[in-house]
């Protein structure tokens, strides 16, 4: 995928209003975005100890959850990333799921395998990838 494939997503279902418009329903509203799938992922502020919640796309392997840390290939990693990289231990929910997760950075080794998951659902993380220096984590999500 180059840059000329890239497709722009559909921005009316975003941030705050995603994760209101997911809560209220259980994911009936915002659990499909863009025909993928999205998880709320909370996690606890690293400076301010508040919980933090972002709607994120995902995928799995096994019994993991799978979440990117691109920010559309930003030169900073996302806040929840660094939260997470702070307190390991957050929340997700999926439709009506709530499940508390363990997380942690893809090893080297095993990313490659991860990523092509991500970005078979996603291909835009490629395009991310190269808009940034910045090597873009996959992030595994263990239920606890």
């Amino acid at each position: 995928m180059t840059e000329s494939d890239f497709q722009l997503p559909d921005r009316t279902l975003l941030g705050a209003e995603h994760v209101r418009r997911y809560r209220e329903t259980d994911g009936e509203v915002g659990y499909l975005w863009n025909t993928v799938p999205i998880l709320l992922l909370t996690t606890t502020g690293r400076r301010t100890g508040e919980a933090r919640t972002t709607p994120l796309i995902f995928g799995r392997d096994g019994d993991d959850y799978l979440v990117i840390a691109s920010t559309g290939g930003s030169p900073r990693h996302p806040a929840w990333y660094l939260n997470l990289t702070a307190n390991p231990r957050a929340e997700i929910q999926v439709r009506a799921n709530h499940i508390v997760v363990t997380t942690r950075t893809a090893t080297e080794e095993e990313k490659p395998w991860l990523w092509r998951i991500m970005a078979d659902i996603w291909p835009n993380y490629n395009v991310y990838q190269r808009r940034t220096e910045r090597v873009i984590p996959v992030v595994v999500l263990t239920p606890a």
